[in-house]
């Protein structure tokens, strides 16, 4: 079942959303429901899920600003928007950070939803083959072979200022990189640095960020006997626990069960 986070600030329409659809029969199960974008982030970080519904407008932080927010700590949560007609510049801006599709709130049937999920869900099973995206457990619930996450190449797009953010990320991931930077470095506006890199390598610059410094430190896991810890620093995140978290997302296990399951495979160094 994929999960699915209902983010709607009307305790009305978020009840209507939840009831109109057979969520299971569409592979989808909802697992939690948020009022407002600054709650739903929380939710978000706590437990990623794999598609976030979310209102447009909403107070304290709207659907906009949660998915750019996303997008920005790395989470690859797929983001359809729902909507009313005056809100398109809204939705011009979402789908700039990589939004799914929109729903018209007015016009929503039960068809068009449906549709939408089903579309949503051949997306995220085709990113779970290919390895984009992990499985949140091990379909048998039981552990498995570590799994490394696509090697991501320098030489992937002629596009001149993507290829110079490629080559910056490569040879400095271990520093503070963020899309205003990487912007600034290149001399271009972030909203268009976002999309284009998405368009060009087809990950955000965050996630594309994040499995550059996993494979590094699954070298490192494999290679040293260096404190989990201290592997988190040598890749660039400062935080052992948000360390821990991206690198789960990415392996579907902790580093350190990634070291153990490694050793006890005798796999092959890299």
């Amino acid at each position: 079942m994929w999960n699915v986070l209902l983010v709607e600030d009307e305790v009305f329409v978020r009840e209507s959303v939840r009831e109109i659809i057979a969520w299971e029969e569409l592979g989808f199960t909802v697992s939690g429901e948020a009022g407002n974008g600054a709650e739903a982030l929380e939710m978000i970080r706590r437990e990623p899920p794999d598609l976030v519904l979310t209102d447009i407008i909403m107070p304290e932080m709207d659907g906009v600003e949660l998915l750019k927010r996303s997008r920005e700590e790395g989470y690859g949560s797929r983001f359809v928007m729902l909507t009313c007609m005056s809100d398109f510049e809204y939705v011009r801006q979402a789908m700039e950070y990589g939004a799914s599709n929109y729903i018209l709130k007015l016009s929503m049937s039960v068809n068009s939803l449906r549709e939408t999920l089903r579309k949503i869900s051949a997306e995220l099973q085709k990113d779970r083959v290919q390895g984009n995206r992990p499985a949140a457990s091990p379909a048998n619930g039981t552990p498995s072979r570590p799994q490394l996450p696509p090697l991501l190449q320098e030489n992937v797009t002629t596009h001149p200022e993507i290829q110079k953010i490629l080559q910056y990320i490569h040879a400095n991931f271990a520093q503070d990189i963020t899309v205003k930077s990487m912007s600034q470095y290149v001399m271009m506006g972030e909203n268009y640095v976002s999309t284009l890199f998405k368009k060009k390598t087809g990950h955000t610059l965050i996630h594309y960020l994040h499995q550059v410094r996993v494979n590094q430190a699954i070298r490192y896991l494999i290679e040293t006997d260096l404190p989990v810890h201290e592997i988190g620093h040598r890749v660039g995140f400062m935080n052992d626990n948000y360390f821990i978290k991206i690198f789960k997302r990415l392996t579907s296990h902790t580093p350190s069960r990634y070291r153990q399951l490694n050793k006890t495979d005798d796999r092959t160094k890299l």
